[in-house]
């Protein structure tokens, strides 16, 4: 098990690369670059450019997130041909720098989505990414845009790029005529285009959980259950088509059982990288980020690790969403002081498991 920090890179994160390097236990990075719209091509010398830079501060990068999938190619428009050559362009030049798994999600218009992004916790007084389906059925999708951009600090959302959301209206209206089976056959068409440039490359792609765990706003999702995960590994039988197993993403719907599906699909070899947080339920798609703690959130936290640990244990792991701490201010979810936090936990239990096993 490798375990990892989400960096946003040099000038676009208040978090310096020393800091994470300070952090027990934690190697590398799940790192990004969010300059670059849904079907622009990485360059080759930028990515070079910035493994370097991570390489000289003496961590690691060997997977890269949020290389947004363009809507043409979830819609199955005409232009989706040129958007997949730009996929693969770019999926050659991170593996030319080093990069061995690459995340990506195939939710329609929104990434993942919260309707408060720093919610008071009444029992310590700390915030957190908040979800409320009530509160959502108020709010129209051009509001949540504007709800979710007031309350980013400032900071870049990967999933919520200005040159993106400028188009929603067009584009919730052209996914009137998609369902399900239609978003799974476009997504087959991607993944056979692009998979033999994976395996060619050496990367597996891994799709990241829609998040929360459902539908919303009427728009077809299918990877939030077990049932959906199996249906996409059949897409195109190959490792490098794999799966980013996120558990707070999973574990907003009560009805996962997120330490079978690690396991599921572990024993499978499917498992790229695993996202490791708690969330904490509060009624029916209500729910929180909670510490990692398993008694302040809803997850068996001991439960996740151990089947990471016995299905998956050379995946590449990273804390999510902590809370904001301590008076930090920064992007929300992704503080400094509470996902240390979270790392210093996973790894405690990590190290119990491997020396129960061990007999030690």
């Amino acid at each position: 098990m490798k375990m990892t920090f989400r960096w946003y890179g040099e000038g676009n994160d208040a978090i310096p690369l020393r800091h994470i390097r300070q952090i027990p236990g934690c190697t590398g990075l799940m790192g990004l670059l969010d300059q670059y719209a849904a079907g622009e091509v990485w360059p080759l010398e930028v990515v070079r450019d910035y493994v370097d830079h991570v390489h000289r501060a003496g961590l690691e990068v060997e997977v890269i997130e949020s290389v947004n999938v363009h809507e043409d190619i979830k819609l199955g428009l005409p232009g989706r041909d040129r958007y997949i050559e730009n996929y693969s362009r770019t999926i050659e030049n991170l593996a030319q720098c080093g990069v061995r798994v690459i995340v990506y999600n195939f939710m329609p218009v929104l990434d993942w989505l919260r309707t408060d992004l720093a919610r008071e916790i009444p029992e310590d007084g700390s915030n957190s990414l908040y979800y409320d389906e009530e509160e959502l059925m108020g709010m129209t999708p051009l509001q949540i845009v504007e709800n979710t951009a007031r309350g980013s600090g400032g900071f870049s959302l990967p999933g919520w790029e200005p040159a993106r959301l400028k188009e929603l209206d067009r584009v919730l209206e052209l996914y009137k005529d998609v369902d399900q089976d239609q978003l799974r056959a476009n997504q087959k068409y991607f993944l056979e285009a692009v998979i033999p440039t994976c395996e060619r490359c050496g990367v597996r792609l891994a799709i990241h959980p829609d998040d929360p765990a459902w539908p919303i706003f009427g728009l077809p999702r299918i990877a939030h259950d077990l049932e959906g995960f199996d249906r996409i590994a059949k897409l195109v039988d190959s490792p490098a088509n794999a799966l980013c197993l996120c558990t707070g993403s999973l574990g907003s719907n009560p009805d996962n059982d997120v330490p079978a599906i690690i396991r599921h699909f572990g024993s499978m070899g499917r498992v790229a990288c695993v996202h490791v947080r708690n969330v904490k339920h509060l009624g029916y798609r209500r729910f929180r980020e909670s510490s990692h703690l398993s008694s302040d959130g809803s997850l068996d936290m001991y439960a996740i690790v151990e089947a990471i640990y016995e299905t998956c244990p050379d995946v590449y792991v990273r804390p999510d969403h902590g809370r904001m701490i301590w008076d930090e201010k920064g992007r929300p979810g992704y503080g400094l002081y509470d996902r240390a936090l979270g790392i210093a936990y996973l790894n405690g239990l990590w190290e119990a498991i491997d020396k129960e096993r061990r007999g030690r």
